[in-house]
């Protein structure tokens, strides 16, 4: 294989392209690995990522079968060259490892190495992982072998795609740590809000009893019914604040399962019936799920807190190569020129923006005393 300036070229861009339509950080890694160990004609390859404890969060390997895997052992500490990489940020291309002085030996059933280059994976000056590579196919006539600065060049263009897709990984969740910490806090003060007045009647309530029940027992049965329908309200905020903060399960269980789910929960926790239907839905961008599921559970919450309805219906059916989400209850309704006007109210720029995010559309249409139903289109993909 030809390994000059412009050698391998094409494959590399086959390659990153390859690693744009996988979402999985572990899977673009593999795709890194397997394509510099073809583009650079080596044996073997790996790509390792450490973590806090002297070990590696996630080590991916090429050339090296399942079953010989298996039986190396645990996956290997920070020591010798790869700590070298690691803490130094140093490429490394040695004609033979195991005459270094930092080689400390191998497992015993690890494959045999001897030519090696190792180029760390960086994001400026945060270490990330190291890329390596092992036991080049193109004997001399000596029968050595050697990577060349060629190589190395080549190599560093997949260590930078590596730094990428790591980092890229690392904001991901942050981001989505943020989003659920964001969430979980909002919910935290409805909850707060909603149980701190429902319990705070419920005392002054009880205490009223307590006063009434020697000079006028019949009042005092009267508040006393009214504290058991606080203590019934009370719980069915907690029930709802249970629901809302469980994490959804639209990895698992896809966005049909997860709304049937919530809403059967919903229906038992209020005293509406809430009720759902679906029609034909294909799997949809994991983005627009998750908007979907948003925009749902935003609009239940209005109608199951604010709009006094008795009846909540969800459904959710196929729309061209998308879906449409209809909300609709039978409640008090609102003049939607007015919130318009007034601006933010019932979360409905919230859920404009979540629709207009993912490429979709939001509707709402209500009237007084006609109820309100929120409807969003998606695309699809």
């Amino acid at each position: 294989m030809s390994n000059g300036p412009g050698a391998g070229i094409p494959a590399v861009s086959t390659a990153i392209l390859a690693m744009s339509r996988h979402l999985e950080v572990r899977d673009v890694l593999k795709t890194i690995v397997a394509s510099a160990r073809e583009l650079l004609d080596a044996e073997y390859a790996a790509l390792g990522v450490p973590d806090d404890h002297g070990g590696f969060a996630q080590f991916v390997v090429d050339g090296v079968s399942a079953e010989q895997w298996k039986a190396i052992g645990p996956l290997p500490r920070q020591h010798g060259i790869l700590a070298a990489m690691l803490h130094n940020a140093t490429p490394e291309r040695l004609a033979d490892v195991r005459e270094d002085p930092r080689f400390g030996g191998w497992p015993a059933a690890h494959p045999d190495m001897s030519d090696f280059l190792g180029l760390p994976v960086a994001d400026g000056d945060d270490i990330l992982g190291a890329l390596f590579l092992a036991n080049k196919r193109c004997p001399k006539e000596d029968g050595r072998c050697g990577f060349t600065e060629d190589d190395e060049h080549l190599l560093g263009i997949l260590a930078q795609h590596a730094a990428i897709a790591l980092t890229n990984a690392r904001l991901y969740e942050r981001s989505r740590e943020l989003t659920i910490a964001g969430e979980r806090a909002r919910l935290a003060h409805e909850l707060h809000d909603a149980v701190s007045q429902k319990l705070f009647s419920l005392r002054l309530t009880a205490q009223a009893a307590t006063a009434l029940v020697d000079r006028d027992p019949a009042r005092a049965k009267d508040e006393l019914h009214q504290v058991a329908v606080l203590a019934a309200e009370a719980a069915d905020e907690l029930r709802a604040a249970v629901v809302e903060l469980r994490p959804a399960a639209l990895d698992e269980d896809g966005l049909v399962a997860t709304l049937r789910s919530q809403v059967q929960v919903l229906d038992r926790a209020h005293t509406a019936r809430v009720t759902f239907c679906s029609h034909g839905v294909r799997a949809l961008p994991a983005s627009q799920e998750e908007a979907l599921l948003r925009v749902a559970q935003e609009a239940l919450h209005n109608a199951l807190r604010h709009s006094g309805a008795g009846q909540v219906e969800v459904t959710l059916t196929r729309n061209g190569l998308g879906a449409l989400l209809r909300i609709a209850d039978n409640g008090r309704g609102f003049d939607t020129g007015l919130v318009r006007r007034a601006g933010r109210h019932l979360g409905l720029v919230s859920m404009r923006d979540r629709a207009g995010g993912v490429g979709g559309k939001l509707t709402v249409t209500s009237e007084p005393g006609r109820g309100t139903a929120v409807e969003m289109e998606v695309p699809g993909g």
